[in-house]
């Protein structure tokens, strides 16, 4: 098994390294945390869509289909009974306004359904949550070197960061 950077597990590694993985780390969580949102607003942007191609789709129904229907309709039910003409014309209006008010009655549910989505709110708060686990992030306390392997260290900070 070995680290993200590729040395072996248990090795000590340098500041650099160390440094260097956690950047690499932080890069891919950033990554990682954009492409959630993304995924998230594409599925709000379509929810979105449906909700106006119903709410489309119900006006035009009420618009097209209205002559058509409600002379067929008001002769039908000319045909059946032995109403006034006005009448019947009238109960074929309101059939397709029942229809029409069904399709924005769904178009509208969608709607809300969109507008509640808290995706893109849910990605920023996560990402504040971890940007205050970094910032009381603190170093390990790590035990006093020997006085004579504090040049050494000091030599391998000084070449790992050139």
């Amino acid at each position: 098994m070995s680290a993200p950077d590729g040395s072996p597990v248990g090795a000590e590694r340098s500041i650099g390294q160390l440094f260097a993985s956690a950047t690499t780390e932080m890069s891919a969580l950033v990554h990682d945390e954009i492409a959630l949102a993304k995924a998230q607003l594409k599925q709000d942007v379509k929810r979105g869509a449906t909700s106006g191609g119903l709410l489309s789709m119900a006006g035009a129904v009420l618009l097209f289909s209205l002559p058509m229907l409600n002379f067929a309709l008001a002769y039908g039910i000319r045909t059946w009974s032995d109403w006034n003409l006005a009448l019947c014309f009238l109960l074929s209006f309101l059939a397709n306004a029942l229809v029409a008010g069904a399709l924005a009655l769904l178009g509208w549910v969608f709607a809300k359904k969109a507008k509640k989505s808290k995706g893109p709110q849910k990605v920023a708060a996560s990402m504040k949550e971890t940007a205050v686990v970094l910032q009381k992030a603190k170093p390990h306390p790590r035990p006093e070197l020997a006085q004579d392997r504090v040049p050494e260290a000091i030599e391998a900070v000084a070449r790992s960061s050139s």
